[in-house]
């Protein structure tokens, strides 16, 4: 099967200001995946290869603007993740006909598999064609994701990220940036930057940070005012994870956290 990247400009906080759209075909059978906007280039893509299937990697703005609009004009078979049909109509204005799970099998080809990938944000998935992973907001080639509270989770980000190093993808298909041809030190290189960020969170909270705000200030060694809300809700889903894991007390209602 063949995979077609279209880098489709959208309002986005990633740093490419654009959203990977894909078209996964087999020459009969297509799925278009993450439909950001709408573009002439991705129009003449989907008129050429039509769009029999449609799904997303995860429903966040940037990477759902124009999935109603394909759906209708194409009325191609629309999937989401079970158990989030509501947030999935929410986000981009149309009822699913069909749901998926990690295993489900989307029918082009010889098929496209779903793999759970959360962390980013809660439904997100990477769908599998052969080596190659459609990945979603899972990986970028330079720089960081970011995992945010409260739709991110970081552990769940971080068991995603080894899951795909296990698997030894081939390629990676990012939601943003070029395309990944060597995946696992990608994968390595984002949980060491994790683990980082992690240890210098957990520092500054033994050093008597006890709020959000604090601890962002303490543990960024760089200027963050112009992303200074996206390290703040990182921060925060540092600090849940570390409190699952015991490590600290963290008070979610009155925002307070401190080290044990």
């Amino acid at each position: 099967m063949h995979v077609t990247r279209v880098s489709v400009p959208v309002t986005t906080r990633a740093p490419s200001g654009a959203t990977n759209a894909y078209i996964v075909s087999d020459g009969d059978e297509q799925l278009l995946v993450d439909p950001a906007a709408r573009t002439a280039e991705l129009d003449a893509l989907v008129e050429r290869h039509g769009s029999t299937h449609l799904a997303v990697t995860h429903t966040h703005p940037d990477h759902v603007g124009a999935v109603a609009e394909y759906a209708r004009e194409t009325d191609a078979t629309v999937w989401c993740r079970r158990g989030r049909e509501r947030a999935f109509e929410a986000a981009t204005g149309v009822e699913p006909d069909l749901t998926f799970t990690e295993g489900t099998t989307i029918p082009v080809g010889s098929g496209v598999d779903v793999l759970d990938t959360p962390g980013h944000a809660r439904d997100h998935v990477t769908f599998v064609v052969g080596g190659d992973y459609l990945s979603g907001d899972l990986a970028v080639a330079e720089g960081s994701v970011v995992v945010g509270a409260p739709d991110g989770d970081m552990r769940a980000y971080l068991v995603a990220l080894r899951r795909l190093h296990a698997r030894d993808p081939a390629t990676l298909y990012p939601g943003h940036g070029p395309e990944i041809t060597d995946p696992r030190p990608v994968l390595e290189r984002l949980v060491a930057h994790r683990n980082s960020r992690e240890a210098a969170v957990l520092d500054a909270i033994r050093a008597g940070n006890a709020t959000p705000d604090s601890v962002t200030d303490a543990a960024y060694d760089k200027d963050i005012s112009a992303v200074r809300d996206l390290a703040r809700a990182t921060v925060v889903a540092h600090i849940e994870k570390l409190a699952a894991e015991r490590r600290v007390q963290w008070d979610s209602d009155q925002e307070r956290v401190v080290a044990i």
